[in-house]
């Protein structure tokens, strides 16, 4: 009877000991998440061709300092920016929809706090200046959703000296001329790379700084459309895109 009491014991501890490790490997994975890195998808082509549908990407939580959204369920604790910095022009951040705060959203910094922005002919004009623009082949590409078409593209180049990679799909297009922004203290300008297939601040406006969530770093793996993680026949529907760093020109 000692026995079958003491197997039974040794069972408990092995149970109990099994869900503190669980328990405190959750804790270490939230803080983690929390104060340092966080995973995100890519599901659309707004940041084409820097990011495809299907990337999937860390971004840097304590790039911008940390805000109620650096939180699990973004808990009203404090407001403004804690250990705070100021993005810089082409930056790629992930940040809050400003409509809807519980969706994530990817784009690039245009324009800073007091800046004004302006597309003009499809030309992107940053505090009365045209930014530097070259002209690039165009490109065959084959769209996630539309299907297969040729994109013109240019080399835009930020007054720092940021350099990426833009399209353009159609000339006139709906954002291809707009007015002037001026943009407000503690506000950011995004924009989208794949400028006439991205709805950003041309259309819904400026993002606070406290709906920043952090800084595009690096692309973990990339896999197209037609990758299941429940069907390991399409596991090899991988693309060459691994560990590619998002902060370099491009």
């Amino acid at each position: 009877m000692a026995e079958k009491d003491g197997t039974k014991t040794e069972t408990d501890e092995g149970w109990g000991e099994t869900l503190r490790t669980v328990f405190w490997a959750l804790i270490i994975a939230a803080a983690l998440r929390t104060i340092f890195y966080q995973p995100f998808t890519i599901p659309s082509e707004s940041m084409r061709p820097q990011l495809l549908v299907g990337d999937y990407l860390i971004a840097s939580k304590y790039a911008y300092g940390y805000s109620q959204y650096s939180l699990p369920f973004a808990p009203k604790l404090f407001k403004g920016r804690v250990l705070g910095s100021s993005p810089k022009r082409g930056d790629i951040i992930v940040f809050k929809w400003p409509r809807d705060p519980k969706i994530d959203y990817i784009k690039r910094v245009i324009g800073l706090p007091g800046d004004t922005v302006q597309v003009k002919g499809g030309q992107l004009w940053l505090n009365g200046k045209a930014l530097e623009r070259e002209t690039l082949t165009n490109e065959a590409i084959v769209q996630h959703v539309g299907g297969p078409t040729t994109v013109g593209r240019y080399r835009e180049t930020m007054p720092n000296g940021h350099s990426y990679i833009t399209y353009n799909m159609v000339d006139n297009g709906r954002y291809d001329n707009t007015p002037m922004y001026q943009v407000p203290q503690g506000h950011y300008f995004m924009m989208g790379d794949n400028r006439d297939n991205s709805l950003d601040s041309r259309d819904w406006g400026f993002v606070p700084e406290q709906n920043l969530v952090g800084r595009g770093e690096r692309i973990l793996v990339s896999v197209n459309s037609k990758f299941r993680l429940s069907r390991p026949w399409t596991w090899y529907q991988f693309r060459s895109r691994v560990f590619v760093s998002l902060r370099k020109n491009q």
